[in-house]
This record gives structure tokens, sequence and C-alpha cells, in this order.
């Protein structure tokens, strides 16, 4: 009861602050220059003042500032996210056709990430000073300061171009028709270049948080006397160090899932992955508002989603944040 009590205080929290982020971001697009008709009228090749002026009133962009966001905030209770001027069909199509890759991405980017981070951070934090941590912290030194971009690439020249070992973009090959297995293992290989571009600069992060928690975790009475009871490091590390070092990864999770929503724009132009990054910049060069908002509308529910997980996954480790609701 106490989890479900925490669950439903974060969920009853988040409403609120996606209403403001909906908001605040509608009001700042009403202060950049031009609109989607205006947009689509240069797709176009220009136009008479009366068809402008009639696509205006078709899109509610006549009405004034105030009553297009009363407008919006209604549909938006409805589940209705409106219609893409660019795309032809309605927003919550598009973004449920460019979501997946997106997930999927972020979803390996994350693991491998996360995963490789924690093994590394520990070994570099058991070998502290010595020529294994060394080369760990540098290795991430170097990972944290290279530009995604820079290295998705130089790794399209590397492994796509010189090496041809691996597709230089895209989620699928669209050439061949594949199913079940096959077609799996095509979309994981064409993944493997966005995923290490993506996760690099996040393992690097994870490592060296790791490594900070393990030597903090490693010089406590508990873990003392674990050892003053004749019990293995190996034992220590993995039953009482790990999973109280762990608690600051978990909670990084959380705060990292927004930054790597962004840094998918960036991944995903170089890799010309059909994902929600790629399709936000594009309305934004488009000036596709509804689709724009919608994009935001869906990223602030799998952050809002990832940090229910974050809070859920953090209380299972430390019993003590659901005694005190």
């Amino acid at each position: 009861m106490r989890l479900l009590s925490l669950v439903g205080r974060r969920l009853a929290a988040s409403i609120p602050t996606l209403l403001l982020i909906l908001i605040g971001l509608f009001l700042l697009l009403q202060f950049a220059p031009g609109d989607t008709v205006d947009a689509m009228m240069a797709q176009m090749g220009g136009g008479d003042a009366a068809t402008a002026k009639s696509l205006r009133e078709f899109y509610g962009l006549d009405l004034s500032v105030s009553a297009q966001l009363g407008n919006y905030l209604w549909r938006l209770a409805r589940f209705d996210l409106g219609f893409s001027s660019i795309y032809g069909k309605p927003v919550l199509t598009v973004i449920a056709e460019r979501l997946p890759a997106t997930l999927l991405l972020m979803g390996a980017a994350l693991s491998f990430a996360f995963f490789f981070g924690l093994v590394f951070g520990v070994i570099a934090a058991r070998g502290v000073n010595k020529w294994p941590d060394t080369l760990i912290s540098t290795l991430g030194l170097i990972f944290y300061a290279t530009p995604s971009f820079w290295f998705g690439l130089m790794a399209i020249v590397v492994f796509s171009i010189y090496l041809q070992w691996l597709p230089a973009g895209g989620l699928e090959d669209i050439t061949v028709m594949q199913t079940g297995l096959w077609r799996t293992l095509d979309i994981a290989r064409h993944l493997i270049l966005p995923t290490l571009t993506l996760g690099l600069i996040y393992l690097a992060i994870y490592l060296r948080i790791m490594r900070a928690s393990m030597l903090e975790v490693l010089n406590l009475d508990f873990v003392r006397t674990a050892r003053a009871k004749g019990l293995d490091d190996t034992r220590v590390v993995i039953k009482h160090v790990l999973r109280n070092a762990l608690l600051p990864m978990v909670t990084l999770i959380g705060l990292q899932a927004g930054t790597m929503l962004g840094g998918s724009v960036v991944v995903e132009s170089v890799f010309s992955l059909p994902g929600l990054g790629r399709l936000a910049y594009e309305s934004v060069v488009q000036r596709d508002l509804n689709t724009l908002l919608g994009i935001v509308f869906a990223s602030a529910l799998v952050v809002i989603a990832v940090n229910l997980a974050v809070d859920i996954a953090y209380a299972r480790l430390d019993p003590r944040i659901t005694t005190g609701v």
C-alpha cells in the first residue's frame, strides 16, 4: 500500500508539470516567425492572400493566442493531438509511426550504458589507483569529451564505408522483405552504431558515478563488519556493496531520460532513423506546431514513465523510501 501511495503521489505531481511544459512551449512558439500556413505556402511555391486567409481559418490560426491555447487544451483533454498539416494525417498517427524507433534506440543505449557503466565502475573501484582504474577512467573521459555527432560520423566512415561491417543508416533493410527473427536481427544490426553513438557519453557518466559510489560504500562500517566476519571480497561486493552503490545510478536514469531524448535528435539525424528526434527537427523546420506539441507531449509521458519506474526501483532498493510515506 505504501508503494501504491508513492506511485499515486508521483503521478499526481506529474500532471501539473506536464501542463506547464505544454503551455510554456505553446506560448514560446508564438514568438517564432511564421506559422504552419507560411510553411505550406512555401512548399506550394507561393499563393495569394485569400488562400492563406482561408487556410488560417481552417486551422484556427486566425484566433487569438488565448483562444488557440484553450482549443488545444480542450482537444488534449479528449486525447486529440490535432492534425498534421505537413504530413497530412493525425498527429497521433504520425507519432505512433515514429515512437517505436526512438524507444528502441533509447532502451538499447540506456541498457548498454547502464550495464557496462556498472561493470567498469566496479572494476575501477576494486582496482583503485591501479592500471585498470587509470585505463577505465581515461577511456571514460575520452567518451565524455567526444561529441556524439562526430563519433557517429567517424563510426559510419570506419565500420560502414571502410570495413563495410554495419549499415550506415536506417532502421532496417527496406530492399528485402523480412519477418520474424530475421527482421529482428536486421533491426538490431542497424541499431548497433546508433546505440554506441548515443550510449558512450552516458557510459562515461555511469562508470564514474559507480566508481565514486563504490569507493564511498566500501569504507562504511557495515562493509568492514562483513569483512571482519570472514566473508570474501566478491561476496561482500555483490551482497552488501552493490545494492547500496546502485542508488545513485538508478537516480541518474530518471534524470537522463530527458537528455537522452534530446540527444536522439542528433543521432537520428546522423543515422537517418525514423524516430521522434528526427520528426521534431522536421516539424521545427516546417513549422508544424501541432506535430511539435504532440512530440513534446509524448516525450514528457515517456520521461514521466521512466521516472516512475525509477522511483519504484529506488523504493525496492531502499525500503526507507516507503517507510516515510
